[in-house]
Order: C-alpha cells, then structure tokens, then sequence
C-alpha cells in the first residue's frame, strides 16, 4: 500500500469521526431540545419523585454539561450510559442484544440480494430486449416500487396466514425467512438494474470488440472482463447498503415481531429513552461511515486504475 493510498484512508478516516462527532452533537441537541421529558408520560408521578429520576439519571444538569459528560464517557469507555426505560440496563447491553439478531438477519438479505442481484442483471444485460429481460426488468420495477410495509404484510398475509408455512413471529429461525425476504427484494431489485446498466456499458467498450474479434470465449469474456468491472457501481451501492440492512429495518422489524435493533429503536423514541436514541443512532452512523470507507478502498481492489484522492 503506497502513501497515497494511506494518506487518503487517515484522510476518509479524520472525516468519518467528524461526521460522527456532528451526528451525536445535532442528536442530542435536537433531542432535548424538544418539549416534555423522559418521564413526563408516567401516569400520577409525584414532582419530588420525578426530580430525584432526573437527578439520578443527570438530566437535572445543564444541556451543555450534560453534553460534555456524555462525549467524555463515549471517547473514554464507549459507554452510552444507562436505559431510562430498561430497569437500569446498560444501552450497550440492549444495542449489543439487538445487533445479534438484526446481524443475522441483515448479512443474510445482502447476501441474498447480492447474488441475486449481479445473477439477474447479468442474464438481462446478456438477452437485452429478450423475453427474460423485460420479466426482470417489470420484476425489479415492482420490487423497487413496492415499501417495505405493504410487501412485509403480503408475504405475512399469503404465507402465514393462507398457507400456514411459516410463523408470524421473527423470534425463531424459521420466523426470521420472511423478514430476510423482505428485507433482500429491494436491495437486490437495485443490484440487478445497476448491473444490468453496467454490464451493458462494459460489453460496449472497445477491448470487449477487440477479445471478441481474436475468439476469446463468451464465457471468458462475461466473467473475466465485463463482470468485473460492471461490479464497481455494485460495490458503490453495497457498503451503504449493508450497514443499513445490518442495523435493521425499523419497518420489517415492526411487522414480523423481529426482536433486533431497529425494534428497539422504535421503542426508544416512543419512550423518550434519550441514551438508548443516542446509542442507536451513534451504532448506525458508525456502520453506514464504515461501509462507505470500505466501499472506497474496495475500488481499488476491483479496478487498480481508479486514482484514491
């Protein structure tokens, strides 16, 4: 690895905890700054009990202290404190839980999409205005067009209720099928139209014309030159992708019951639960700045002619 591409890792990597340090600093900002309190929902909650929760947690203090002590604790510790909510666990404890199920359920739908994905946009790109290719293509087109919501409801609709093949619930192995398939359709509808487009372009260029006219085998020719470098925009699209998926869709999780991060997210805003907001959403800022850099040195692995600046 020469200097260049080094100094542009500490360069992407010096930007990344900025682009961190903004989110926590407009999160918690933004979050306190909005009206009524942790627990101002408590149904009868005597004033002097609510003071004594509010000094215990350190919600009493000043905004800006608050703020000081919060970054000290993560820079320190990576420790985001206790949940107002969870009977005093600690949020890492509750982020770590859910990331075990949502790790498992969103490294499977990008494998899934992914496969899927380069295999379809191939075969489209290989039979361009074929029969197959206009399936795909209306295919992808539903499946990119279709919300999480509505294609989650289906699949629950058609093989929970009317078929009876699977369970309802994401607690178990076979519970976590359907969210997996949801979550994979449109990640990999997106695969499939920019490797389709890609490989497209790629099979138009001239030293594709040229293997051609010396008799190089179609075989050779799909996957040892176009394939590869029709993958960049793929890869371009899959660290972001990956991060989002991995940290659980806040949707598909609602419907199938799936207990993973983006549940508990969803329960942390209705509850107020300030440390639990600000974990989560550190942990998906972290993932998705993550994906990005590795997305940007993977360009080079792909394409050694790509210049890091």
């Amino acid at each position: 690895m020469n200097s260049k591409t080094m100094g542009y890792i500490l360069k992407r990597i010096l930007l990344a905890v900025v682009t961190i340090w903004v989110v926590i600093t407009v999160t918690f900002f933004v979050m306190h700054a909005v009206p009524g309190g942790p627990f101002a929902s408590e149904k009868a909650l005597d004033p002097a009990v609510e003071a004594a929760l509010m000094e215990k947690f350190g919600l009493d203090k000043p905004v800006g202290e608050q703020y000081i002590t919060y970054l000290k604790d993560i820079v320190t510790e990576f420790d985001f404190g206790p949940s107002l909510k969870k009977d005093g666990r600690m949020v890492i404890d509750i982020i770590g839980d859910g990331l075990k199920t949502s790790a498992v359920l969103g490294v499977w739908a990008a494998v899934i999409a992914l496969i899927f994905g380069v295999v379809l946009g191939s075969v489209a790109a290989l039979r361009r205005n074929k029969l197959i290719d206009r399936v795909i293509m209306v295919m992808t087109t539903a499946f990119v067009s279709m919300p999480s919501f509505i294609m989650g409801s289906l699949l629950l609709i058609l093989f929970c209720m009317t078929l009876n093949l699977l369970p309802a619930n994401g607690t178990t192995a076979a519970g976590l099928v359907l969210p997996i398939i949801t979550l994979s359709l449109s990640p990999m509808s997106n695969i499939t139209r920019l490797t389709r487009s890609s490989m497209l372009d790629v099979l138009g260029q001239d030293y594709i014309r040229t293997a051609r006219a010396k008799g190089v085998s179609k075989t050779k020719i799909v996957f040892g030159h176009a394939l590869k470098n029709a993958l960049i925009p793929v890869i371009t699209y899959f660290g972001p992708m990956l991060a989002y998926i991995v940290t659980g869709s806040l949707v598909v999780e609602q419907i199938f019951a799936v207990p993973g991060i983006g549940r508990a997210f969803v329960n942390s805003i209705t509850n107020r639960d300030y440390p639990l907001i600000m974990g989560t959403t550190i942990v998906l800022a972290i993932l998705i700045v993550v994906m990005n850099l590795i997305s940007d040195i993977l360009y080079k692995v792909v394409d050694p002619r790509i210049n890091l600046e």
